[in-house]
C-alpha cells in the first residue's frame, strides 16, 4: 500500500505558525522549533503552505522565484534543516506547487510585457481586447474582471485571480518544461511531494469564449475547469517528473464530480494520488449568486451525508480520497461545521471522528488541533486579505452595502479566519511573536492555545492524538469499505467500515441536543463488540438503546468473526 494512504497530514501556513526573530512573521526556524509538538501529536506528512520569494499579494500565492524562500521567513539553509528535522523523525515534507499563475513580479513576467516579441510573450496569456474593453466577459475570482491592461503592449493579460497573479500559458511547451524543471530542484532536494495550487485550471478554452453566468464579470469555469488538454499535461508531468519519485501528490480541484475525481486518481490510469474535491465545501453557499464564496446560507446534515457518501463510494478500492474540513482558505472547522461557543471541545471532537475515520488521507489545519475559531475583527482595518479586501471595497464603497452586513459575511467565510496566529499560550501574542503580528491575535486565545490543551488531558488535542493512533493501529480505518446507516436521521450520521477482518461503527450526533437512538445495525451488539474512541466520558458499552449527547461521537469495533460479509 501507498505511504501515503496511511499518513495524517498537517497543514502549516508559515506566515501564521510561529516567528522566531520578533518581525511579526512566521518563519521556517519557528516549525522547525516546534517538531516535536507535531511529533507528539502523531502526524507523519507536513503540508507547507508557499515560503517562496513573493510581493504578498495574495499571501504568498503569487510566486517571484520558484527555487528561493522568502528573506522574511528564512534561508534556504533554515528549509534544509526543516527538512532535515522532519526526516529524522520519520516526517515527509509537501511543497506547495502553484503553476497555473506566477507573480506580476517573477522575471519571466517581467519580460513578458517588455514587447510583442519578447521570447517570453507566450508564457502568459495576452490578447487584444474587444470592443474597447477586455477580451471576453469574464471574471476574476478576486472580484472584477479576469483581464488586466496593459498600455505599453496595447493587450490584456489573463489573472485568474489577482491582478498581480498572470496565468501562465500552459499551451507553450517552454512554460511546461521550466515546471517540470522546478518540481525537479525541489525533489531532487529530499521533498516527499506537492499540493498543486488550482491544478485543474491549467488548460482554458483556447477561443476563450464569453463566460454565461450571470453578472458583469462571471466566473466562465466552464471555460478554464478540467480543460481540454488537463490530463494531457498532468499525464505529462508525471511520466516526466513524478514517476521518478515516491511522492504524494494532491490536486486542488473545485468543480470536480466523483466520476471525474476517480479519473485523476486511478491507482492504475490516475495522474494525482488524491485530490482536494469542493462539493462539501459549497453546502453553506447560495450557488445562482454571482459571487457565492461570500453567501452564508445553512447547510444540512443531509446534503453533508450524500456527498460524503458519494465520493466514498466512488473512489472505493480504485482511487483515493482526501478528507478535510479547513485549510488556509475557509473558516475554521469548528465555527463552520460545528459549535464554536458551549460545545466547542464537543463538536472539534466530532468533526476529529469524521475525518479520521472515513477512507483517504485526513488533513488537520494548524490549530484545529486545539479546537481555534473564527476572529470577529471590529473592522475592515483589521484584515488582510486581498479577496477580503476586494469584496468589502466591491460591496460597500462601490456598492453601498452596510459595513455592518458585510463584516458579519467576512467574520463567516473570509479567508483571514484561518490565518490568525497559532495560540501557544495565553500571553499577549499568544506566544506567536515577541512583535507585532502581521495580523491580529484571536481574542480568546487566553482560553485556546496549545499550553492549555497539553495540560488537559480532556483537550482536543490529547483526544485527535488518540485517533490518529487508531488509524495506524487498526487497518479497517484505513482500508474499510464505507456503508452508510440511517440515511434519513435529522441529526445523527452513522456508518460502518467494514473489511474481511473487522467492522467499525462510528456514531455522529451533529447536534445541540441529547438524542436516544436504537442500535443501529441489524444484528444486535456481540459480545466483544468493543468501544474504541468516544468523545464523552463513561458512555457505557454497547446497548440496544443509545443516548447520545450533544455532538457525541463514539466508534465501536467488531473483531472479525464476528463480522457478517
Amino acid at each position: 500500500m501507498a505511504w501515503w494512504k496511511q499518513s495524517v497530514v498537517y497543514q502549516i501556513y508559515p506566515r501564521s505558525f510561529l516567528d522566531t526573530d520578533g518581525d511579526g512573521v512566521g518563519d521556517l526556524r519557528g516549525i522547525t522549533a516546534r517538531l516535536d509538538y507535531l511529533h507528539t501529536l502523531g502526524v507523519d506528512v507536513i503540508w507547507l503552505c508557499p515560503v517562496y520569494p513573493s510581493p504578498n499579494d495574495d499571501g504568498g500565492y503569487d510566486i517571484s522565484d520558484y527555487r528561493g524562500i522568502q528573506p522574511e521567513f528564512g534561508t534556504m539553509a533554515d528549509f534544509d534543516a526543516l527538512l532535515a528535522g522532519l526526516h529524522a523523525r520519520g516526517m515527509r515534507l509537501v511543497m506547495d506547487l502553484v503553476v497555473n499563475h506566477t507573480s506580476d513580479e517573477h522575471p519571466w513576467f517581467v519580460e513578458s510585457r517588455r514587447s510583442k516579441d519578447n521570447p517570453y510573450r507566450d508564457f502568459y496569456l495576452w490578447r487584444p481586447g474587444k470592443g474597447g474593453g477586455p477580451p471576453n466577459n469574464w471574471g476574476s475570482h478576486f472580484g472584477g474582471s479576469a483581464w488586466k491592461y496593459d498600455p505599453r503592449t496595447d493587450e490584456y493579460f489573463l489573472h485568474l485571480f489577482s491582478e498581480r497573479q498572470p496565468d501562465l500559458n500552459w499551451e507553450n511547451p517552454r512554460v511546461r518544461e521550466e515546471v517540470h524543471d522546478l518540481m525537479r530542484f525541489w525533489l531532487d532536494k529530499g521533498v516527499d511531494g506537492f499540493r498543486m495550487d488550482t491544478i485543474n485550471m491549467l488548460s482554458k478554452a483556447p477561443d476563450f469564449p464569453e463566460g454565461t453566468a450571470r453578472g458583469d464579470h462571471p466566473l466562465a469555469e466552464e471555460h478554464f475547469l478540467n480543460g481540454p488538454r488537463l490530463f494531457a499535461y498532468l499525464r505529462e508531468m508525471k511520466d516526466r517528473v513524478l514517476s521518478g519519485y515516491d511522492v504524494l501528490t494532491v490536486g486542488e480541484t473545485p468543480g470536480v464530480s466523483p466520476e471525474l475525481g476517480l479519473a485523476y486518481t486511478d491507482a492504475a490510469q490516475g495522474v494525482l494520488s488524491m485530490i482536494f474535491q469542493f462539493d462539501h465545501m459549497a453546502l453553506d453557499k447560495d450557488p445562482g449568486h454571482p459571487t457565492p464564496r461570500w453567501t452564508h446560507v445553512p447547510w444540512s446534515l443531509a446534503e453533508l451525508r450524500e456527498v460524503t457518501t458519494r465520493w466514498q463510494r466512488a473512489l472505493h478500492g480504485q482511487g483515493w480520497n482526501s478528507l478535510y474540513l479547513s485549510n488556509h482558505d475557509v473558516p475554521r472547522m469548528v465555527s463552520r461545521f460545528g459549535d464554536d461557543g458551549e460545545h466547542r471541545v464537543a463538536s472539534a471532537k466530532l468533526l476529529a471522528t469524521f475525518l479520521h475515520t472515513l477512507e483517504g488521507t485526513p488533513y488537520v489545519y494548524q490549530g484545529d488541533e486545539i479546537g481555534m475559531t473564527n476572529v470577529r475583527f471590529p473592522s475592515i482595518e483589521a484584515y488582510r486579505d486581498v479577496d477580503t479586501l476586494n469584496f468589502y471595497r466591491e460591496r460597500v464603497t462601490e456598492g453601498g452595502h452596510s459595513p455592518e452586513e458585510t463584516l458579519a459575511l467576512i467574520h463567516a467565510k473570509g479567508r483571514d479566519n484561518a490565518r490568525t496566529p497559532m495560540q501557544w499560550d495565553a500571553s499577549p501574542n499568544a506566544g506567536f511573536t515577541t512583535g507585532i503580528p502581521w495580523i491580529g491575535v484571536n481574542p480568546n486565545h487566553t482560553e485556546i492555545n496549545v499550553e492549555a490543551a497539553l495540560r488537559d488531558p480532556n483537550s482536543v488535542f490529547w483526544y485527535l492524538r488518540d485517533l490518529i493512533r487508531l488509524r495506524r493501529t487498526y487497518p479497517v480505518i484505513v482500508e474499510g469499505r464505507y456503508d452508510l446507516l440511517l440515511p434519513d436521521h435529522p441529526t445523527v450520521y452513522a456508518y460502518t467500515r467494514t473489511t474481511g477482518g473487522e467492522q467499525l461503527l462510528v456514531l455522529l450526533n451533529f447536534s445541540r441536543e441529547t438524542v436516544r437512538l436504537a442500535w443501529p445495525l441489524d444484528s444486535p451488539p456481540s459480545p466483544s463488540t468493543r468501544l474504541l474512541l468516544a468523545n464523552y466520558a463513561a458512555p457505557g458499552g454497547p446497548e440496544q438503546c443509545l443516548t447520545l449527547r450533544p455532538y457525541e461521537a463514539r466508534v465501536y469495533l467488531t473483531p472479525g468473526e464476528e463480522v457478517s460479509a
